[in-house]
């Protein structure tokens, strides 16, 4: 069923058209991305939909009584601040609420009838009760407060957190809390603009099971490449003001996108040579009386030949290098015991790692364990608490910090550069700013005036103008669009030095990565592969951590000598340890389960790209991985059930 469909719009300010002759539909379990360019107009578009913007050219027509659900990138909430988070998500369904009390009313004055069942007064308030139970059967009314269980947890919002007054949460927890809010009110069609912000890897991976089976349609903003590949499975891209489609996920766009741009420059470059010939012939021959006519024959060919439009290249992206002026020794770094954190206190502890030349690590972890702690402890920001850390022979470190922090906000972009090599003539620091897209009046512009997007430029190009051997990198694709993403992942996949970074960017560490490095507050754990590999290998840990559990509750317990305060002690403590394990095993089994729902999604979109093509190899291909990734789902959700229950037992 078609929802909405937008029909040759157009967006014009003035003589300026920022789109025009935009047409798509949505339809319903559609998963939609739409992509573009800062600036390309993906938020006036929403707008337009959202009836929030002036239509220049075009319509959108919208299905009779279409629901339409919308959650900006900056949340603006009306809610009541003094409710607590349970109380304003019960809010969602006021409505049905009371329509569960009013069913309960009827419930009790259907038993005060009771006496004489065949009465029309007992006969008239049964029919109404039925009408009730069968409206909040539609409903799903009695699912309420689970519901809200899941979506809370998913969000990392725990029981203990539910009488916290929303008040007292910070603007990430508001935002966490109206994403979840939003996908509870049953809208047909759910819009959301950068849902990814301020969620962690577990949580982002609960989203994208949970999106994967939500019953409307989404479209979907979000610069979270792989976000986008286990969720959509169309993609829109407004592009030299006109919107193209993609009929599959992000990485097919990519692909398609490419293949696309590369058949109509060979179209065009081989019309333009058939148009040469053409018109040389007619230039040799049409003042010959001998071949006149031929010559007027080509001319007329000419003429009624459909141009093709030159191909248009993407506006210009940064164009980035990282060279070190010399080789590190093998050792970059060895971390022994190291303990990080602020004054005493500190974030992560017993920490150990080792790396050596040309390796690209990637630090994960949840939000606050340590991660941008190590990472300034390391660079000497901070100091340890505890433990030792040693660079290696021949060393040169460069560090991108997140924080964007510039040597002084009051200098101009040329200033900030020229500051940090004054010897370098102004001409070729106008040449390396140009290659990160400052060009003519943008080099004066003051830091302080800079948006996030251009600070992070200036940042990557006071870093690659060092020439370190040794990059340290603190979320270095934080405020770049999705093109300038792609070009920093390039210029550090060619870059000949070491990598040790922090990214929540999963298609980032999937390109960069040769080892995944997971921080705890007890220690580290390091998986030799990229994100994929971390995510199959914490899946294979869940399920073993589930297995020794329950083979731990049936094993019988040895008698121990010690005294009975000491065994109080040990019990406590092997409790904590034996609890730690099977939560731990709860969230792997469920992160798992995640992975695993989100590659059928993705396996469903590419069979249906590949049915459209009559691919009937890759058909076959894809169905055979969709049997093997159903087999690796069930097996996830039985290990999930397994440790749930596992746990359950112990808290009993």
């Amino acid at each position: 069923m078609i929802l909405l469909q937008a029909n040759d719009l157009a967006r014009r300010f003035a003589d300026d058209t920022l789109y025009e002759g935009v047409s798509f539909n949505i339809q319903t379990q559609d998963r939609i991305a739409l992509v573009g360019r800062n600036g390309a107009g993906k938020s006036t578009l929403i707008k337009q939909i959202m009836g929030e913007e002036p239509i220049s050219d075009g319509s959108i027509t919208k299905a009779k009584g279409l629901k339409i659900g919308y959650l900006a990138q900056h949340v603006r909430t009306d809610w009541n601040d003094s409710l607590s988070i349970w109380d304003t998500m019960l809010a969602v369904f006021q409505e049905t609420l009371a329509l569960r009390q009013t069913a309960e009313e009827a419930a009790m004055r259907l038993a005060e009838l009771s006496d004489d069942t065949q009465a029309p007064a007992y006969q008239a308030a049964l029919e109404r009760y039925d009408q009730l139970q069968e409206a909040l059967t539609q409903r799903n009314a009695y699912a309420i407060e689970s519901d809200i269980r899941t979506v809370l947890h998913g969000f990392r919002f725990y029981e203990a957190d539910y009488a916290t007054p929303v008040s007292q949460l910070s603007g990430g927890q508001r935002t966490r809390l109206a994403l979840a809010r939003i996908l509870l009110m049953d809208y047909d069609l759910l819009i959301l603009d950068e849902p990814t912000n301020h969620l962690d890897m577990t949580t982002l991976a609960w989203l994208e099971t949970y999106l994967a089976g939500y019953k409307g349609a989404l479209l979907l903003v979000s610069h979270d490449r792989y976000f986008l590949d286990k969720v959509v499975n169309q993609v829109l891209e407004l592009r030299h003001h006109r919107l193209h489609t993609y009929k599959g996920n992000y990485s097919y766009y990519v692909e398609e996108k490419a293949l696309r741009l590369a058949t109509e420059e060979k179209a065009y470059a081989a019309q333009q040579a058939t148009i040469q010939k053409l018109e040389d012939f007619v230039q040799r021959n049409l003042v010959r009386a001998s071949t006149t006519k031929r010559a007027q024959s080509r001319r007329k060919q000419l003429e009624k030949m459909d141009r093709l439009e030159k191909p248009k290249q993407d506006k210009q992206a940064p164009r980035i290098q990282f060279l070190a002026a010399k080789d590190s020794g093998e050792d970059v770094l060895a971390v022994d015991h190291l303990a990080v954190g602020y004054e005493t206190t500190p974030v992560a502890q017993d920490l150990n790692l080792q790396v050596r030349r040309q390796e690209a690590i990637a630090l994960v972890g949840p939000n606050g364990v340590g991660k941008t702690t190590l990472l300034k402890t390391l660079i000497g920001q901070l100091p340890a608490l505890a433990g030792t850390y040693r660079f290696g022979t021949g060393v040169q470190i460069g560090y991108y910090d997140q924080n964007l922090v510039l040597p002084d906000e009051n200098l101009t972009v040329l200033e900030t550069l020229w500051q940090a090599h004054d010897t370098t003539d102004e001409k070729v620091i106008r040449t390396i700013l140009g290659s990160f897209l400052f060009s003519g009046d943008d080099v004066l512009k003051k830091v302080s005036m800079l948006s996030g997007g251009e600070k992070a430029r200036l940042s990557l190009a006071l870093l690659a103008t060092e020439h370190d051997n040794t990059l340290i990198l603190d979320e270095p694709t934080n405020h770049l669009d999705i093109d300038s993403k792609e070009v920093l992942e390039d210029a550090l996949i060619a870059f000949d030095g070491t990598l040790l970074f922090v990214s929540h960017d999963r298609y980032f560490i999937n390109r960069l990565a040769t080892q995944v490095v997971e921080i705890t507050p007890q220690g580290v754990e390091t998986y030799l592969g990229d994100y994929d590999y971390y995510q199959e290998k914490k899946a294979e840990e869940a399920l073993i951590a589930q297995s020794q559990a329950s083979e731990a509750s049936t094993e019988p317990k040895a008698t121990n000598s010690a005294n009975p305060a000491q065994q109080d002690y040990q019990a406590m403590k092997e409790a904590k340890r034996q609890r730690r394990r099977l939560e731990e095993a709860v969230d792997q089994a469920d992160a798992s389960h995640a992975q695993w729902e989100a590659r059928i999604a993705q396996l469903h979109a590419q069979m249906e790209t590949a049915a459209l093509a009559n691919d009937q190899s890759q058909l076959a291909q894809l169905h055979q991985d969709l049997q093997e990734a159903e087999a690796a789902q069930l097996e996830a959700l039985e290990a999930w059930e397994s440790a749930s229950l596992a746990l359950e037992d112990f808290l009993a």
